[in-house]
């Protein structure tokens, strides 16, 4: 599979590219700094180096023949997302590039305060934990909210992977995860196992067109 993905030097995307590569797919790995990657270079994967992920037509050239896109962008923080939101603008763009390229298998990363309770969720964390966190990071989490709106407006076959809090421990390559619903439980993943679920969905035809809550 030729694979597109935005992101690439984030923990997340990083992740991404490595399993993408050890899998043997064919990776485009859209930096602004190819520097930050921390991948080695190696014959199935190509840099673009892209600075402005607003711009539809730029996006064009790194979208042209490929059979999927991993979006793994995100907000570094509460202040980044309230004084330069980036992640919802940028996949309106990722979104009208794909449907002029003809690339029509997304997967991108959210977050699991944007879903539904989990089943089980007592009360204190329904009415005091969760509000506090939606509260504390409300700026990401609607950069987030215009993310998932575009996403769902599309065309596409996209699956939006929302994990809780995300932890840098070696990945175990399993998970647990739940359509259109956050995992009973569920308050942490390894960044490295988000890598996995986010590439599982791209071959997985039933997780096309909702969001899945992953979880540790």
């Amino acid at each position: 599979m030729k694979i597109t993905v935005f992101g690439a030097t984030g923990g997340v995307g990083r992740e991404v590219v490595r399993q993408a590569l050890a899998a043997g797919h064919e990776v485009t790995a859209v930096v602004r700094d190819p520097a930050r990657l921390e991948v080695p270079p190696q014959e199935r994967l190509r840099l673009a180096v892209a600075q402005d992920l607003t711009d539809e037509s730029a996006l064009l050239p790194v979208l042209a023949g490929q059979d999927a896109v991993v979006s793994a962008l995100g907000a570094a923080g509460n202040k980044q997302a309230r004084l330069r939101p980036v992640t919802g603008p940028a996949l309106r763009s990722v979104v009208a590039a794909m449907e002029r390229a003809g690339v029509a298998r997304l997967a991108a990363v959210s977050a699991a305060p944007l879903g539904p309770h989990a089943e089980g969720d007592g009360l204190l964390l329904r009415k005091v934990g969760y509000p506090l966190l939606k509260w504390a990071l409300r700026d990401v989490y609607a950069d987030l909210a215009v993310m998932e709106a575009a996403i769902a407006a599309s065309g596409l076959r996209w699956t939006v992977v929302r994990p809780p809090r995300l932890l840098n421990r070696p990945g175990t390559g399993h998970y647990r995860r739940a359509l259109d619903a956050n995992v009973p439980a569920g308050r942490v993943i390894a960044r490295a196992d988000v890598a996995t679920a986010l590439l599982d969905t791209l071959s997985d035809p039933t997780t096309a067109g909702y969001a899945v809550g992953v979880a540790a």
